[in-house]
């Protein structure tokens, strides 16, 4: 792969609204300030971009996220972390739920992700702090299936017309770990789970980013409990308006995951749904996940999001 320090980092869009793949560029290498200001660039620019045939073990995955940020430093999360690497989170999907729940995935799919918009979110959006960027990379995917879509919140909140933008800049909700998770009947211990993590947070449902200035429409299916000031009736109706423009499928981009593929997304302005379609798969698929620290969200009005319950900004 070319060298980094003179590289001629290509930048070319997937889709129309988000997404691009960039080539060479080899991440376990020595980057140049000059390629790390192109792919900061790029994120900013297209939301999520995607690079190819990467050869990292988790120290070149961290000192490369060190490039653009903090490396969140998972703490007592760090139970899915590799030994001596508290930045990297590592799932294993069904393999992982069935040893640490007691239960395959298709029933977490059923209990958790009952509707399609309820799988759609942005990672750990429940915090008062949300991380500001996520890197994803694949060691082991199935032989198909597997894919992950992401979707752009810019362009969904400029999709909006002008009264329901209007509308949704002066809007709050609270956010809160676990929500429409249906339980299971006797001892459930991914229960125990949420309950003992449990984190909720009032943030701002239009987010202004804070290095482009562009209006987020802040929503997800997998963390919202409900528009503050709204009925519970208006509320369902409302978010479920703007889930459903938010994921149109013109602002979206689906990424076919291979061994050594790598996914950098700003987790501000995407909100993202993982795949449900392997639970029947008798393959592994083993991805490695290292977030960059985020800042607490402020809203049109400049006001910043409120905590609510759960630990403080850069407790993990």
């Amino acid at each position: 792969m070319a060298g980094n320090g003179s590289a001629k980092v290509d930048v070319r869009p997937s889709a129309g609204h988000i997404g691009a793949e960039i080539t060479g560029v080899d991440l376990a290498g020595d980057l140049s300030d000059a390629v790390v200001a192109e792919i900061r660039a790029a994120v900013l620019r297209w939301k999520v971009v995607f690079f190819h045939g990467q050869v990292l073990d988790h120290a070149a995955h961290v000192a490369f996220a060190r490039r653009f940020g903090d490396p969140v430093r998972l703490g007592s999360r760090g139970s899915a972390s590799p030994a001596g690497f508290p930045e990297v989170e590592t799932t294993a999907d069904r393999l992982e739920l069935g040893g640490r729940y007691g239960m395959d995935h298709a029933e977490w799919l059923h209990r958790r992700r009952h509707t399609l918009l309820r799988g759609w979110h942005c990672d750990h959006g429940a915090r008062i702090d949300p991380p500001a960027a996520t890197i994803l990379r694949a060691e082991t995917v199935p032989p198909y299936g597997g894919d992950t879509t992401w979707s752009n919140l810019a362009a969904a909140y400029a999709g909006l017309s002008l009264p329901m933008r209007q509308f949704a800049d002066r809007l709050r909700a609270e956010h809160r770990l676990g929500v429409g998770y249906q339980a299971r009947a006797g001892d459930d211990a991914y229960l125990r789970h949420l309950l003992d993590h449990q984190t909720a947070s009032h943030h701002p449902l239009v987010r202004v980013h804070p290095e482009t200035g562009e209006r987020l429409l802040s929503v997800n299916g997998y963390y919202i409990e409900q528009i503050l000031g709204l009925s519970r009736t208006e509320s369902s109706a409302v978010l479920r308006l703007l889930l459903e423009e938010a994921t149109r499928p013109e602002y979206t981009v689906r990424l076919r995951w291979e061994p050594g593929s790598v996914a950098f997304w700003d987790n501000r302005a995407t909100i993202h749904l993982a795949p449900s379609d392997t639970a029947h798969l008798e393959a592994p698929r083993i991805m490695h996940r290292v977030m960059l620290a985020g800042d607490v969200p402020a809203g049109v009005d400049g006001g910043p999001s409120t905590p609510v319950e759960g630990p403080g900004p850069g407790v993990w």
